[in-house]
């Protein structure tokens, strides 16, 4: 399993956020630039991460993004989940209807959830504050 660039993007720019003092305002422009994300990038992932309800928004002047919650209460599982979508390991994980040739035998299909779960818990147990912290 791998994350998409954009979730190892959105991932980066929380990091960044969360070292800043807790309610400072900042911009796409500023995480783009301590970054190196791209600034259409970093604009689209401020968005989606609002859009989650991982940071919050204000307009005018002082606005900006902020993070919603502490670092300690935001976990990786909640960042890529924003970008991403639900953490499913196989389509079938996903409770969605897909096109799977072998839905009518399968016999790992009951399993799957579990080992999806076994992933989802290790993503939650990291937070956004251990990844901001400095090594």
């Amino acid at each position: 399993m791998r994350l998409t660039s954009l979730a190892d993007y959105a991932v980066v720019m929380m990091a960044a956020a969360a070292r800043h003092p807790a309610g400072a305002r900042l911009s796409a422009g500023l995480l783009a630039e301590e970054t190196g994300v791209p600034l259409p990038t970093a604009q689209k992932l401020m968005g989606r991460l609002a859009g989650a309800g991982l940071l919050k928004s204000a307009r005018g002047t002082g606005g900006g993004f902020a993070l919603a919650r502490l670092a300690a209460g935001i976990s990786l599982a909640d960042i890529v989940e924003a970008v991403e979508g639900p953490i499913a390991m196989t389509n079938c994980a996903e409770g969605s209807i897909h096109d799977c040739a072998l839905e009518g035998s399968c016999r790992v299909k009951p399993h799957l959830n579990a080992a999806n779960d076994a992933v989802r818990g290790a993503l939650q147990g990291v937070s956004l504050a251990t990844l901001a912290e400095a090594r």
